[in-house]
């Protein structure tokens, strides 16, 4: 089930400070080591050297430091207990119906499994630094997170996966380590195939392609597609960034469309706003997109994309996620797709 939390950590270690009580800072500070650190030490994580582990239980002794019971409790019941956290869009109207796909799988599979579910969204804590980062995960018992759409520029969440703290899985990002699994599909090959497709249909040589956001992996692996696919058939590709945007592809579409054979965007999103473009201009020419959501079936045209199943990626990933709570470790996990060309009549119920 998917419930709100409150901080109850940090409403401890307040009033812990307004008591003048000694808190786990103290320790820290006393130990010269991270409050997370800390955390660890006093949860009896296995990751902690034993030098590490000396110095702290010493500043315990020292400070006569006594553990919130209130987090202990929450503490121990850590097992079974995860977080999906999500990078949901606050600035469009649409429903994001790949995150309601992700939230969607991850929860029938966490009912099979008997795991309890929390929803996190990256603007809950994108302000919070790593080590408050793991304060507040831990505040809500959580012993592992599902990570959706992590970019580059996330540095704060790098760390929180680097700490070891938690077991998680990151969806289209790759980073694999012993507490760490990566699950996506091969993006880059996915991209070849969808782009190749269209072109051959219509035996097209210039190529525009509208790619997604410069910091998310995925973007990057896309575009390895695309150099692949020019320097196998011999194209001429022009690349510019519409940041998974409708209204950006559109307006780069309207700047560049007509100069070009074909159009191949990053997003079923992009590629919507392309063709829109395109019947405004009257002009035709063949556009396809990425992911494969429902929307692509009422744009007007049809267009090749790649399909993705993202509530069964979802469940893969609870899948995972609870083998590593059960003691595995990490692995780089491909997820299948399909070339698909959506049609309004096979979205409809």
């Amino acid at each position: 089930m998917i419930r709100g939390s409150s901080s109850l950590f940090d409403v401890w270690e307040n009033f812990r400070e307004e008591e003048n009580m000694v808190s786990i800072k103290d320790v820290a500070r006393q130990a010269g080591v991270a409050i997370s650190t800390v955390s660890k030490v006093l949860n009896h994580y296995p990751n902690v050297s034993g030098e590490t582990r000396e110095k702290v239980n010493r500043a315990i002794q020292e400070l006569d430091f006594v553990p919130n019971a209130m987090a202990s409790a929450l503490s121990s019941k850590q097992a079974g207990r995860v977080a999906l956290l999500l990078d949901l869009n606050m600035r469009v109207q649409a429903i994001d119906e790949i995150n309601m796909q992700y939230i969607s799988g991850a929860i029938n599979r966490a009912m099979e499994l008997n795991l309890d579910v929390i929803t996190v969204f990256f603007s809950m804590i994108k302000e919070k630094s790593p080590e408050e980062m793991i304060r507040y995960f831990q505040s809500q018992s959580i012993a592992g997170i599902i990570i959706y759409g992590l970019s580059r520029k996330e540095r704060a969440l790098h760390e929180l996966i680097a700490s070891g703290c938690f077991k998680i899985v990151v969806i289209d990002a790759p980073i694999v380590g012993e507490n760490t699994s990566s699950l996506w599909i091969d993006q880059r090959r996915a991209q070849y195939d969808v782009a190749r497709k269209t072109t051959e249909e219509n035996d097209g040589k210039r190529l525009f392609y509208i790619a997604g956001k410069k910091d998310q992996y995925v973007t990057q692996e896309r575009l390895r597609g695309i150099r692949h696919l020019k320097e196998e058939m011999g194209l001429s590709v022009y690349v510019r960034y519409g940041n998974f945007s409708e209204l950006q592809a559109r307006n780069l579409t309207f700047r560049y469309g007509h100069n070009w054979d074909i159009i191949v965007c990053a997003s079923d999103i992009m590629a919507i706003g392309a063709m829109k473009a395109l019947t405004e201009m009257d002009i035709f020419r063949p556009v396809c997109g990425f992911d494969g959501i429902m929307l692509m079936g009422y744009a007007g045209k049809q267009m090749y994309t790649v399909r993705q199943n993202f509530a069964r990626i979802s469940a893969e990933a609870v899948t995972e996620l609870n083998r590593l709570l059960e003691g595995g470790e990490g692995q780089n996990m491909r997820m299948d797709y399909e070339i698909v060309r959506m049609q309004y009549l096979d979205i409809i119920c």
